[in-house]
């Protein structure tokens, strides 16, 4: 009897699991989350642009150099224009500056030379360029005669070699004032192949230089004449002489500038025109016009 119970008791477990709907094991819906992708905003193309010196608007820097190898030394100040240290590939012309018998070589620095210069590079009216202000403080002693020899043959080289100059006479001017006019007129007339530019403001001339002159201005071809200024004031002590040595080149017709201005023969005359006088030189490194007439201005005296 046990038996059978137990056979039953099997036999209903069995209909029970058959009863029973046993589906598939459950799926499990898992969601990956996938990225939202979009194209990126393109960004402005910044054309990189040259940053400015600080050194354009800054001052040139004077220096006082010394050249031990002549006897006596022969001193000079040099201008550089801003930036020069900071270009190294740049070159420059070179403007030499004479000064007056009893001065030294920074009288055209007191008169304004260097800021002349530093205010017309700053405005953009000038190519930048180097000033040499030679010394000729022995002109009343024994080494005086010789400064024209030292300074075509010692420093006029010494700076070429030394400094980043363009050696053409286009971009190589002279000028003086006083007896650095004279001293300017004798050493330009006598090397016209080194000097595209020359100014004589105030020179003295003396009357035993008439023949000599007017042999040089005759040697002088007429296609090789440089750029050339003269000025005076109508109270210089020696207009008569400066007017004469304008006369010549009138008569050989030499192009030239011819300006008289009121004025004496004096520190102030200079200053009052030294802006006048540094763009003349400074125009000549940029346009050398060709010789046309025998003065490009005659003011009335």
């Amino acid at each position: 009897m046990t038996y059978l119970r137990t056979i039953a008791l099997l036999f209903f477990l069995l209909g029970l699991a058959a009863c029973t709907a046993v589906g598939p094991p459950p799926v499990l819906s898992t969601s990956i989350p996938v990225p939202i992708t979009s194209s990126p905003t393109p960004k402005p193309t910044v054309v990189p642009t040259a940053t400015p010196l600080a050194c354009l608007l800054e001052r040139g820097a004077l220096t006082r150099r010394v050249l031990d190898s002549t006897k006596p030394p022969q001193e000079f100040l040099i201008y550089l224009p801003p930036c020069y240290d900071q270009k190294p590939d740049e070159s420059y012309p070179v403007l030499y500056l004479l000064h007056g018998q009893t001065y030294k070589d920074d009288q055209w620095v007191s008169l304004g030379a260097a800021v002349a210069a530093d205010n017309l590079i700053h405005a953009s009216q000038a190519p930048p360029f180097i000033i040499v202000f030679p010394d000729d403080r022995y002109w009343n002693l024994p080494p005086g005669p010789g400064f024209g020899d030292r300074l075509l043959n010692i420093v006029i080289p010494f700076v070429d070699q030394n400094y980043r100059t363009l050696t053409d006479r286009d971009h190589r001017a002279l000028g003086g004032l006083s007896r650095g006019g004279g001293w300017t007129i004798h050493l330009a007339l006598t090397r016209y192949d080194l000097f595209g530019t020359i100014g004589l403001h105030s020179p003295v001339i003396f009357d035993d230089d008439a023949v000599i002159l007017q042999n040089l201005v005759r040697a002088v071809p007429a296609n090789a004449w440089p750029r050339l200024w003269l000025d005076a004031g109508d109270h210089d002590g020696g207009l008569s002489n400066i007017r004469a040595l304008e006369a010549m080149l009138t008569v050989y017709e030499v192009p030239h500038v011819w300006r008289m201005y009121t004025g004496d023969h004096s520190d102030s005359y200079w200053h009052a025109h030294i802006g006048e006088y540094i763009q003349w030189y400074a125009d000549g490194f940029t346009v050398q016009a060709a010789p046309t007439s025998a003065a490009s201005a005659t003011p009335t005296p």
